[in-house]
């Protein structure tokens, strides 16, 4: 890997460690690769929207992955379901009937195992995505874990449905989990 101390492009040097204000090292520390990198060396500016000024996607030449707006507006949807959770909890009645319950468990066992199966496939062939299957895989598996134990009748079926998620589902979503963590790209 090339680092921005290493390399010399059509700008010239990038020298990270020459911290004169308003050089091109104070602005990257890097790698010195990818669309935005020209854009580093020679000194300029992002095109106006694709970064956050100051931010450090912003410092470290990395396109954000949304636009600024996006952020502010998931944290106060967000917010917003805590009183819609309240009103469901208290309003919704004890017990139900669901005309495909089968349909349910068994599209939610599916949907887990294509989660694992794409894991294990991409990791494979060595593909950074397995960690997206990893992390959605992990969710479900929580999921499962979570609605097993709390639609089971009492006595030997919620005992079964406690001891299949502290036993697989929990210790899976949580290797799941680990391996998203530990396979998400980072940026130094």
């Amino acid at each position: 890997m090339v680092r921005a101390e290493q390399f010399v492009g059509a700008a010239g040097p990038v020298v990270a460690a020459s911290r004169l204000s308003g050089t091109a090292g104070d602005r990257f520390s890097g790698t010195a690769r990818g669309p935005r990198a020209a854009h580093i060396r020679a000194g300029r500016r992002y095109p106006r929207g694709t970064a956050l000024t100051g931010s450090v996607t912003a410092r470290r030449g990395v396109p954000p992955v949304a636009p600024r707006w996006v952020g502010p507006v998931l944290l106060g949807l967000g917010l917003a379901m805590i009183p819609w959770v309240v009103y469901l909890h208290t309003s919704l009645p004890a017990t139900a009937e669901a005309p495909h319950w089968a349909w349910a468990w068994t599209g939610l066992d599916v949907l887990e195992a294509l989660g694992l199966g794409a894991t294990g496939l991409l990791l494979r062939r060595g593909d950074a995505r397995a960690s997206l299957t990893a992390m959605a895989a992990s969710a479900l598996l929580v999921v499962d874990a979570w609605f097993d134990t709390m639609t089971a009748a009492p006595g030997a079926d919620l005992a079964s449905a406690v001891a299949m998620a502290l036993c697989a589902e929990i210790p899976l979503a949580a290797a799941c989990a680990l391996l998203a963590w530990r396979g998400f790209p980072r940026t130094r």
